[in-house]
């Protein structure tokens, strides 16, 4: 499965915790983002879609694996709604306070990131899991080299974003990023 049945958010922050808008430092207690991090060339290595499913493969098993653990190893952030795809992953990332709230877009160099950033963050992720990839032996892997992100600024896109996210695998066909949609 893709992580989505059954599971639950541990300090999941409500929607209501969204305090009005703020820019990419945010002086509020909490800053929903929502990073998309594709494959390199949108290869669709990280699983399939089966009827309206994602069923990982093990690269795939790997991303979520340390997807989750984000949160569980820097104490300033928490997830919301994700899902892997075949070739991205779509997620929630909240920072509940102490951390540094800036986003790739306010730094130049990975030298210049500053710790628990997203950009860090993401950084790291995609570091990690590639090694791991790798190391496991399922084939080439690569992520693209930046990713998109979005800052949720409201109750209603914070709803709006979470049912995309829930209802992206039954829409994969609709999906412009499918290799057969190129």
């Amino acid at each position: 499965g893709c992580g989505l049945a059954g599971r639950t958010f541990l300090n999941r922050p409500e929607a209501s915790d969204i305090q009005g808008a703020c820019g990419p430092i945010c002086p509020l207690e909490l800053l929903f983002n929502t990073p998309t991090i594709c494959t390199q060339d949108r290869r669709c290595v990280l699983g399939e879609i089966v009827e309206g499913e994602v069923v990982l493969s093990p690269a795939g098993l790997v991303v979520e694996e340390e997807w989750q653990r984000t949160a569980t190893i820097r104490e300033h952030v928490s997830l919301d709604e994700f899902v892997i795809m075949p070739n991205h992953l779509h997620g929630i990332v909240v920072f509940t306070g102490g951390a540094e709230k800036t986003s790739h877009r306010d730094v130049s160099t990975k030298a210049n990131l500053k710790p628990d950033s997203l950009g860090s963050i993401m950084g790291q992720f995609k570091s990690v899991c590639t090694k791991r990839i790798r190391g496991s032996r399922f084939g080439p892997f690569d992520w693209q080299g930046r990713f998109y992100e979005h800052i949720i600024r409201d109750e209603s896109s914070l709803g709006t974003i979470r049912q995309y996210i829930v209802d992206n695998p039954a829409k994969w066909e609709l999906d412009a990023d499918i290799p057969k949609n190129f």
